[in-house]
């Protein structure tokens, strides 16, 4: 069985402005992008590793994986063709501590690293940064007109148990609609 590493509370805070590696290959058929890392994912080096970040149930809900992913096997989501990276790679307690030149900069950044590694598709996981990185006040959630070099461009509802907009059924649902669109494996 898998140690799963919980942080004390001075290596969350002491991990404001840490930063987590991507997850990511060559020719995804999805790259997830977050907004930036929170302290407790830069404290243990695991995207979406806060307890109650829907993030790894939702994936396995939707079908995106055949079993429950923990923080720790993020590197097996390749495996399924699915990567991770951020907007923004410096590690905030809450996004908002993020500055709109900071996404704007992010999306540059970005979108070089999709024409770069070329997914099939780049799922952004949230509305609100992805309205301020691109300059998209009317973005919808959904797949977007715009693209990315050959990259399809999708908006999905952040994963945070934060967003009480979209409880876990719903929110696999929205995740399930994408996979189903995917040339999967």
């Amino acid at each position: 069985m898998m140690h799963i590493y919980k942080p004390s509370k001075e290596e969350i805070l002491a991990a404001a402005g840490k930063t987590v590696r991507d997850v990511i290959a060559p020719d995804l058929l999805v790259l997830f992008c977050g907004i930036n890392p929170g302290l407790y994912t830069a404290a243990t080096g695991y995207n979406f590793a806060r307890p109650g970040n829907r993030f790894w149930p939702t994936l396995h809900a939707a079908g995106f994986t055949p079993r429950l992913l923990k923080p720790q096997e993020q590197q097996e989501l390749l495996t399924y063709g699915c990567g991770i990276t951020n907007f923004v790679a410096r590690a905030t307690a809450t996004a908002a501590e993020l500055s709109t030149e900071e996404l704007v900069e992010g999306g540059k950044l970005l979108k070089e690293k999709v024409l770069q590694y070329k997914p099939q598709v780049v799922a952004f996981l949230g509305i609100t940064a992805y309205r301020g990185a691109f300059s998209l006040p009317k973005a919808i959630l959904g797949p977007q007109p715009e693209t990315i070099g050959e990259t399809q461009v999708w908006v999905l509802p952040n994963p945070s148990g934060l967003n009480a907009h979209f409880p876990p059924a719903a929110l696999a649902q929205v995740f399930r609609e994408l996979r189903e669109t995917l040339s999967m494996k």
